[in-house]
């Protein structure tokens, strides 16, 4: 995800980034490791609500061993530029799993980019991830399933959507599946879309003003991400940030 070379847009992890940001923080930290023992299970989240103006990057690397599990929730709201990978690489049999939701506005950039590599028989992943976006905003999603010769069996799946606010907020969405074993089951999907202007209409009806209508109505959009966070503490959390963030874009 990293590299000692200075990007440019023509690197596609960096195509959509705020490269002029970056530069305030060159060169990078080394990547957060990892490491899930065989037959463990690591629980671990990251909100991402850098300072107004900010520049946070946040590199993961993580390997999950034979049998093992990770799940993984983030929800990246802050700084100028936000940008968290993940570079994950799957033991047979093991399992990850990435939630994330990206809301932004101002002239924010927010980018989540990922590499799974399923490198053993019969491992699982899931990739979940939801942005808003308001105003000027770009919000990234980047994302590569790689199933390597030997991973016969493996199941992934990546599920991406994105609800644009303002005409001039930006999405980009790409996930991408490079398959070498010939027995798997990967899916990806992305989607872009604005607010459901019938609901926004109906709600009016029954009396409802226009801010809270579209409060409940992202509300809804990004309902299930943090649903399966184990610590309620950390959900009220990541929920609360949320919701505050949703709360200057309406």
């Amino acid at each position: 995800m990293t590299s000692m070379i200075f990007p440019t847009r023509r690197d596609e992890a960096w195509r959509y980034s705020d490269i002029a940001a970056l530069a305030t923080l060159w060169p990078l930290p080394a990547p957060t490791c990892i490491d899930v023992a065989a037959g463990e299970t690591a629980r671990c989240h990251l909100l991402q609500d850098a300072a107004d103006g900010a520049t946070a990057v946040h590199d993961y690397v993580i390997a999950i061993a034979d049998g093992a599990r990770c799940d993984f929730h983030v929800l990246n709201i802050g700084g100028k530029l936000g940008r968290v990978t993940f570079a994950v690489t799957l033991g047979k049999g093991s399992h990850f799993e990435l939630n994330g939701a990206i809301i932004g506005g101002g002239d924010q950039t927010l980018e989540i980019v990922t590499s799974v590599t399923h490198a053993e028989p019969d491992a699982t992943s899931g990739q979940t991830i939801r942005s808003i976006l308001g105003q000027r905003a770009t919000g990234s999603y980047l994302g590569s399933i790689n199933v390597a010769r030997d991973a016969q069996r493996t199941d992934a799946f990546q599920s991406v959507k994105a609800m644009l606010l303002d005409r001039t907020a930006t999405a980009n969405a790409k996930p991408e599946l490079e398959i070498f074993a010939d027995d798997v089951k990967c899916a990806h999907g992305a989607t872009v879309g604005e607010l459901d202007r019938q609901a926004l209409f109906y709600m009016a009806s029954r009396g409802m003003d226009p801010a809270t209508a579209k409060t409940l109505l992202l509300k809804a959009f990004v309902a299930g991400v943090f649903d399966d966070v184990s610590d309620e503490a950390v959900k009220d959390r990541l929920e609360a940030a949320a919701i505050a963030k949703l709360e200057t874009l309406v």
